[in-house]
């Protein structure tokens, strides 16, 4: 996630001052907000790493695939390169690693980035409420870590927890999103949205769908 945020940052930081030197005649966004995304579990039991049973068969812990929850974080931008015509990004993460496998103390982290056309079908005539669609393609990342408490002393003292990184598989990924900006004050609006991924072999869950539901809070410099 942190890789990808340096490689981003530069972009939108050179979208943001595009969008302020062209404010008199476009508008761009910069926003940022909370959701939860879902997917079920795929029903499959987990092969414990290491060696076979007396039979020579690997050996199933009694974990399931578990189901993919958690709080999301969202940040992203856009430019409004007609007046209900543009183009835009986001970075979409779980704000925290969930339980994988806790038998085996394995647990993971997705992520979603994804890059889209943005069209306002009703214009500039109710100006504080701006229905918003989105459709694009992007990408998805799951990382694997192992985590394991240790403390120094057998009473408990000095305990903490590690984390290591395993491995991460990656998705192709294709994104729709439906929102309604509401400017509360001035420039500023609130978003409250619902997005769908469809990630292509998403086997680490039940399904290649995964809705999101979401707030996120911006603001537009320019026009809008």
């Amino acid at each position: 996630m942190l890789k990808f945020m340096i490689r981003t940052a530069p972009l939108l930081v050179v979208m943001f001052f595009a969008g302020v030197t062209l404010a008199n005649a476009q508008g761009f966004s910069a926003y940022f907000g909370f959701g939860a995304a879902t997917d079920k579990s795929n029903g499959q039991q987990l092969e414990t790493p290491g060696s076979p049973d007396s039979f020579g068969n690997p050996i199933v812990n009694p974990d399931l695939g578990p189901k993919l929850t958690g709080t999301f974080g969202t940040f992203g931008g856009d430019f409004m390169w007609k007046p209900q015509l543009g183009f835009g990004g986001e970075y979409t993460w779980r704000l925290s690693q969930g339980p994988f496998a806790p038998q085996e103390s394995l647990t993971y982290r997705p992520s979603f980035y994804d890059f889209n056309v943005i069209w306002h079908p009703i214009g500039k005539s109710v100006p504080r409420v701006v229905p918003e669609l989105q459709g694009g393609i992007g990408g998805a990342n799951v990382k694997f870590y192992f985590t394991q408490q240790g403390c120094l002393t057998p009473g408990g003292i000095g305990c903490s927890t590690l984390s290591q990184y395993i491995s991460s598989s990656n998705h192709f990924l294709v994104h729709l999103s439906a929102g309604v900006r509401l400017y509360v004050k001035g420039n500023f609006y609130v978003r409250p949205q619902v997005d769908a991924r469809w990630v292509n072999n998403f086997v680490e869950f039940g399904s290649d769908w995964v809705p999101e539901y979401s707030v996120v809070f911006g603001y537009t410099f320019g026009e809008r």
